[in-house]
């Protein structure tokens, strides 16, 4: 088990290789994407990214299912960029956090 400092520096070194990766990427599908938190388990094998997605409900769909093709790439490159032993499996969640604050937001 990793301790509670190395999961947060890789954490973070996560995150902004993702954000190069996806960035660099040459699928406009991506382009509406953020990353919006990285959480990873004790044992770094298993890496979750959150995503925003600007657009509409159809649209999300589109994005994540892109993203959900590239992992295999994605995960290729994560594992050039940051040197672990076994390079965690990546799983997406959508992050509706963003869309519920304004939601709030504008019906206050």
């Amino acid at each position: 088990m990793a301790s509670p400092q190395r999961i947060s520096k890789i954490k973070v070194q996560l995150q902004r290789e993702l954000s190069d990766i996806i960035q660099k990427m040459s699928d406009p599908r991506l382009d509406m994407l953020a990353i919006t938190d990285v959480t990873i388990t004790r044992d770094l094998s298993v890496a979750t990214i959150y995503i925003s997605i600007l657009g509409h409900e159809f649209e999300k769909e589109i994005v994540i299912n892109a993203l959900r093709k590239a992992l295999g790439h994605v995960r290729s490159e994560i594992a050039k960029r940051i040197h672990l032993r076994y390079t965690p499996e990546l799983k997406i969640e959508y992050d509706s956090t963003g869309e519920r604050a304004a939601r709030e937001f504008y019906h206050c």
